[in-house]
């Protein structure tokens, strides 16, 4: 039995709200790997916000790829990873891209207080966020869910 997700499954499971993990190249260096929030529509691009001069800002504007791995907290564990070349890179528009993916991640409340409390958009400088999109090209996918199937006594 394969463990593998449909087409269908994968994306419905990166649309939906995980911490992501992003995996940069680095020349030098392994790739820098860290927690990032993301945003994906099936069917579409991937992509995340981040500073223009930060260490992830940088490589993200360097790099032709990047890999985004989103994962499942609880059992059955499922996950999505998602590689592809960097499809556009542009400065960051905080309602059109960034209050979004606060609320995504923390809801309109608090997305509007973590806003506030990292500065606001009065704080942010035209270029100081950058909206980095993936074009997803390779998947890697698992859904551990699928070793156990109704009525064979594990469920």
């Amino acid at each position: 039995m394969s463990l593998r997700m449909s087409i269908q499954e994968r994306e419905a499971f990166l649309a939906d709200v995980h911490v992501g993990i992003i995996s940069i190249a680095e020349p030098g260096r392994g790739p820098l790997t860290a927690p990032i929030w993301y945003a994906y529509e099936p069917g579409g691009e991937l992509w995340v916000v981040t500073a223009a001069a930060s260490r992830k800002g940088r490589l993200l504007r360097a790099a032709e790829r990047f890999s985004l791995c989103a994962q499942s907290e609880t059992p059955p564990y499922k996950y999505v990873s998602v590689e592809g070349p960097v499809a556009s890179i542009r400065a960051s528009d905080y309602e059109l891209d960034e209050r979004p993916l606060a609320h995504r991640y923390l809801g309109p409340e608090f997305g509007d207080r973590y806003l506030e409390a990292t500065g606001g958009s009065a704080a942010r400088e035209d270029g100081a966020e950058l909206r980095i999109a993936l074009r997803p090209e390779r998947w890697l996918t698992v859904d551990y869910a699928k070793e156990f199937s109704p009525g064979d006594g594990n469920s």
